[in-house]
C-alpha cells in the first residue's frame, strides 16, 4: 500500500509538466473542436504545431520582424 503515494505524486508531477511545456494544448484544440463541431476535421499535430508557432512568433519566410519582437 505505500506504493500509491509516490505514483500519484508522479502523476501529479507528470500532469504539470505536461501543462506547463504545452503538450497538452493539441489535446486541449481537438476536444474543443469536437465540442462544437463532430464533423470539422482536426488538424494533424504536426500541423497544429506549425500554426501555433507561426501564431507566436511569425511566418519565418515572411519579411523580417513580423515576430513577436
Amino acid at each position: 500500500m505505500t506504493a500509491a503515494p509516490p505514483r500519484r505524486a508522479a502523476a501529479r508531477l507528470w500532469w504539470y509538466v505536461r501543462e506547463f511545456t504545452g503538450e497538452t494544448a493539441y489535446e486541449r484544440h481537438v476536444a474543443r473542436l469536437r465540442a462544437t463541431d463532430p464533423t470539422a476535421p482536426a488538424p494533424s499535430r504536426r500541423e497544429f504545431e506549425r500554426r501555433r508557432v507561426r501564431s507566436r512568433y511569425g511566418d519565418p519566410a515572411g519579411p523580417p520582424g513580423g515576430g513577436c519582437c
